[in-house]
């Protein structure tokens, strides 16, 4: 009777439901036995989440004959006007009652979970009903709350007044942004299945949020403006984690991936008329196989010293095999504790690499390789060869041949690489093998376009600048770059697991700090890791955020690049991206102590801050020569460690570009890093990075070369951006009736002023006349 009573009360208030219940068992809670007992106290908690969710939404929910808590059973009709209602209400002027209904339509964009039995189910229903918001308008609408919330000067001004800020201080801001993160994410990815209407809605809502409708500028730049405010701190309420997220996806939902940005490129150059690309680097990279880590210089020693407590018979030379490219051993073998140390591996004398005959009496012979880990017969055929195709510059091939002439015939023909008159044949040949691997890429293209802009403005005429995304975005972002490079610099050193806790550093733990600090030993651990996760998950945003700025800006124009690029560079990017790697990279990437297992957050992380620093430093000797100055070649090659592929390309690309200027001691003790080098980054056939003889090498006004590049930045900026600086080029009207009858907006006080302005500047003074004409 009771149950049939529970049941069948479902239209009923649930409150009334509740109590009805807790009554019935206080007056027949003898009669009940405990097994009956505990199922029902069982439904009664699963009906305390019903009525939870129905303080949400059956306030809003107008209908009496369905139950709101039951959405898969509505009709899309009902689903559509039950969202407009939804809609109806987020205007209302009751802040809580505007809580509650966003609140409500969190519950949708998460897949109305409580109804679902499995995970496939739940996220079916999320993308349903994502899709079913957008269509609806919801997104236009947070984004109107959402700047209200940010324009809201009472809560900024109380947060900055508190001592302490928890999650309490951001709940508004944090549903708004779970939403709108919701959404963009959820149309982002395309799936096999979706209907032409949600391929449309996509596109459109790509457009939507690319394009200057929010209050004139991108979607973006309110989040680039939520940053700052909160770096600022007028703003430390704002949760900084949700922002950067929703930050990081809207760039790559509105700009693209890797994959996108690949296929861009390659248009690009077909429109340029440029050759096609060598290879797809993506596939390279994802192809390569990680080498070991090199032993470190304490195993290297051990080795030794037990070696000369052996035999001292003379042995052959064995190869090293510790970077070898198919090496099937243990990928963490060497790495303990003290490998994390500053070990005199990091000196230029280090004993790492293989040993001159001459120079010892005995010869070290590492230990035999261990069994390998599969039957020799399942060991998989790798393709010989080196994996990325070499690449010439027309610079490399003009400086070769001014050599070559140099030295055979005595003068040189400038920038003439197509006459090899008076030299002899094997220069010919290796002209030609020059010439076949000859790169041109779209930066060149795009510098030698905006030279010829730069000295024939007239005759070239007005660039016609293609209004893509990143352009968009650009442009917007312009007046304020250098405070979103310096506001999210300041957000990676307060993530950094190696940066210490200052008093008066950003507070990034405004959105996962309780209102009440725990006050046991497991609660202070679990607001530990989530802590640790928290900063983890702000570094991740961050670097791939940064990242995709920088590729999207160099395909769209290499100075945009440039641009972004030099700031991060004036903010100190470089010293703080190795400030980062300078931990124990393995127990940062490890996931809870086990060396086999990866923590891909992480990883990714560090893959890209790497990326970012070969960008930013790549045919740039001045940010090169940073990279010496502040030893990171010691903490590089720590980071090559991580027996992952992609991470061991770029540490090893960072240590190319610095090996020339690191001495020859350091070559000679660094032999196999050298070896891996050759094996896995890209050769340039007449780079000399291996000897140090490149002229690069030699003394360098590198003031000079950051100030040109400046110069030519705010050139291009100028020319393109700033069209009120370019008045000397505009055309100027000599007529002297038309110069008259030109319409002069003049202060409402002039006239008041006039008589005493015209007697004091023109009749009370005299003029000369006789010396006009002398001046003619």
């Amino acid at each position: 009777m009771l149950f049939s009573v529970y049941y069948n009360w479902r239209c009923i208030n649930p409150n009334v439901t509740y109590y009805f219940i807790m009554y019935s068992i206080q007056i027949t809670n003898s009669k009940l036995n405990l097994k009956m007992r505990e199922n029902l106290k069982k439904k009664i908690k699963s009906k305390k989440k019903q009525i939870l969710k129905c303080k949400i939404l059956d306030i809003y929910s107008k209908s009496k004959c369905c139950d709101p808590t039951q959405w898969m059973e509505l009709s899309m009709e009902e689903q559509r006007a039950y969202v407009m209602r939804l809609l109806d209400a987020l205007e209302v002027t009751d802040r809580d009652k505007r809580l509650k209904v966003a609140r409500a339509i969190l519950y949708l964009a998460q897949g109305v979970f409580d109804e679902c039995d499995t995970e496939t189910d739940v996220l079916y229903w999320s993308r349903h009903n994502v899709f079913l918001l957008y269509d609806m308008g919801i997104f236009t609408a947070l984004l109107e709350l959402l700047s209200m919330e940010i324009d809201n000067n009472q809560a900024c001004s109380s947060a900055v007044r508190k001592p302490a800020i928890s999650l309490a201080d951001s709940t508004e801001l944090r549903v708004l942004l779970s939403i709108m993160y919701l959404m963009v994410e959820t149309i982002r990815v395309e799936m096999e299945g979706d209907s032409p209407e949600r391929k449309a809605a996509r596109e459109a809502f790509k457009t939507e949020l690319g394009s200057p409708l929010y209050n004139g500028e991108p979607f973006a730049l309110l989040l680039f403006t939520m940053v700052t405010k909160f770096c600022s701190m007028n703003a430390p309420h704002f949760p900084m984690k949700k922002v950067l997220l929703l930050l990081w996806k809207t760039i790559l939902f509105t700009l693209g991936g890797f994959e996108e940005l690949q296929e861009m490129k390659v248009r690009m150059r077909e429109l340029l008329s440029l050759p096609p690309l060598p290879e797809d680097s993506i596939k390279v990279v994802r192809n390569m196989r990680a080498a070991s880590p090199p032993a470190s210089a304490m195993e290297l020693i051990e080795q030794q010293q037990q070696q000369k407590r052996g035999r001292r018979s003379r042995r052959p030379l064995v190869k090293q095999d510790s970077l070898d490219t198919y090496n099937e051993r243990d990928p963490f073998k060497n790495d303990d504790a003290r490998d994390e140390e500053d070990d005199p591996e990091d000196v230029d004398s280090g004993i790492e690499g293989e040993v001159d005959p001459l120079d010892r009496d005995v010869i070290i012979q590492p230990p035999p390789p261990p069994p390998p880990l599969r039957p020799p017969t399942e060991r998989v055929s790798f393709p010989k060869g080196l994996p990325w195709a070499p690449k010439v510059r027309e610079k490399d091939i003009e400086h070769f041949l001014e050599t070559s002439r140099n030295k055979f015939i005595g003068f040189t023909l400038g920038n003439d690489t197509d006459t090899l008159v008076g030299l002899p044949r094997p220069i010919h040949e290796s002209v030609k093998t020059l010439k076949q691997h000859k790169y041109v890429s779209i930066a060149e293209v795009q510098i030698k376009r905006e030279e010829e802009l730069q000295q024939c403005p007239m005759t070239m005429g007005e660039e016609e600048v293609e209004e893509t995304p990143a352009e968009i975005l650009y442009l917007g972002m312009l007046p304020s770059l250098s405070q979103y490079v310096i506001a999210l610099l300041k957000l990676l050193l307060a993530a950094a697991p190696t940066s210490k806790a200052k008093t008066d550093s950003i507070n990034i733990l405004a959105d996962v700090l309780p209102e009440e600090m725990p006050i046991t030993v497991l609660q202070s651990m679990k607001l530990g890791i989530d802590v640790n996760r928290h900063k983890e998950i702000i570094v991740k945003a961050i670097a791939a955020l940064l990242l995709l700025l920088l590729k999207h800006f160099k395909l769209n124009h290499i100075y945009q690049f440039e641009y972004v690029a030099q700031h991060l560079v004036f903010a100190n990017c470089i010293p703080l991206i190795l400030k980062f790697f300078n931990q124990n990279i393995m127990s940062y990437i490890s996931e809870a102590g086990d060396s086999n297992q990866f923590c891909w957050r992480n990883l990714f992380s560090c893959i890209n801050l790497l990326r970012i620093l070969n960008k930013i430093t790549k045919w740039k000797h001045s940010r090169t020569m940073m990279l010496v100055v502040f030893k990171s070649a010691p903490i590089l090659k720590r980071a090559l460690k991580v027996k992952q592929a992609m991470m061991q390309l770029y540490v090893l690309k960072l240590l190319k570009i610095q090996t020339k200027y690191l001495g020859r001691q350091w070559r000679k003790s660094n032999m196999k890093t050298m070896s891996a080098i050759y094996q896995k980054v890209r050769h340039r056939l007449n780079d000399d990075w291996a000897y140090g003889n490149d002229i690069d090498a030699r003394p360098w006004d590198f003031q000079a070369e950051e100030c040109a590049l400046r110069e030519s930045i705010e050139k291009f900026n100028m020319r393109r951006y700033d069209k009120n600086q370019n008045s000397e080029f505009t055309p100027v009207d000599n007529c002297l009736q038309s110069v008259l009858g030109q319409r002069v907006d003049l202060p409402e006080d002039f006239h008041y002023s006039y008589e005493m302005w015209l007697e004091r500047e023109v009749f009370s003074q005299p003029i000369q006349w006789e010396g006009l004409l002398q001046a003619q």
